[in-house]
């Protein structure tokens, strides 16, 4: 049974292979579709508990501004690749002056924190820096990929699960897998979000020189400890060394004349929480 299982799991490693938007081969045990669907159902949890406490964002100026960055840079993800047009693309602000954070989950669905806006201060081109850099997790399925981490680290049994579509070790494995959407990005995903979410940036108009100079004013962010952006986004020693050397290629991009397309952003009211769903992420 051991020696089947671990043939199984081999067999299951070999072909859960995928490649991202820049080129990198990726562990993929999980579906974009299927990664698409739990972070959903976390994303209701999440913002339906958050409106039901008062705790979204409804200033009109706030919502603009940042609907407006985001709906341009959607419109660029798009570009890059088509078939997220189908994607529920949305965005919140979250009243939570104390966090300094904000993430894109898979299939677009992306939050942004007061503390962010008011303890770094970002200008647009700042901000889009930050949004820009969220999507473009999504756009490389960095959620699946890190769900997929997760779930190999549950070992052989999770393998046989998998292969056998066993209920019982799935359930599990979507508990694993809601974890993983909370967890810090890899360096690799931080590399590679960052090399996208500049692009996107750039095409979308707003000058690549505010990625070093975003990142700067994180560093200086002081309090209790460093804002929860740096925890859950690690920053290589180097990160804004190698931004600073991308403003050169992303320039031609911010610099092209004409307006920019924009997505635009269709504000519901948050959605209702199912009972008995995915446990609300932060």
């Amino acid at each position: 049974m051991y020696r089947l299982a671990l043939a199984l799991l081999l067999a299951t490693l070999v072909s859960a292979c995928a490649t991202s938007p820049t080129g990198r081969k990726q562990l993929m045990l999980v579906s974009e579709q299927s990664a698409i669907s739990q972070s959903k159902q976390a994303y209701v949890q999440t913002m339906g508990k958050l409106s039901s406490e008062g705790k979204l964002v409804t200033d009109p100026k706030i919502l603009k501004r940042v609907d407006t960055i985001t709906g341009r840079l959607i419109a660029q993800a798009i570009i890059m690749r088509p078939a997220t047009n189908q994607w529920e693309w949305s965005v919140q602000v979250i009243d939570d002056p104390k966090e300094v954070n904000a993430w894109c989950m898979a299939g677009g669905r992306m939050a942004l924190y007061t503390g962010l806006l008011q303890k770094i201060d970002p200008t647009d081109d700042e901000l889009a820096q930050v949004m820009g850099h969220e999507i473009s997790h999504a756009l490389a399925n960095h959620t699946a990929e890190r769900m997929s981490n997760a779930m190999l680290s549950q070992g052989l049994a999770l393998g046989v699960g998998i292969a056998a579509d066993s209920a019982a070790v799935m359930a599990g494995a979507q508990g694993a897998a809601m974890l993983a959407v909370m967890l810090p990005n890899s360096r690799t995903s931080e590399t590679e979000a960052d090399r996208i979410g500049i692009e996107l940036a750039a095409k979308a108009g707003y000058d690549p020189r505010a990625a070093a100079t975003l990142w700067q004013k994180m560093g200086k962010v002081g309090g209790s400890g460093p804002p929860q952006f740096l925890s859950t986004h690690p920053a290589p020693g180097n990160r804004q060394a190698t931004l600073a050397a991308l403003e050169a290629q992303m320039t031609p991009y911010y610099e092209q004349p004409g307006p920019r397309p924009m997505y635009q952003l269709v504000r519901t009211p948050a959605p209702t929480p199912a009972k008995n769903n995915a446990p609300a992420l932060r």
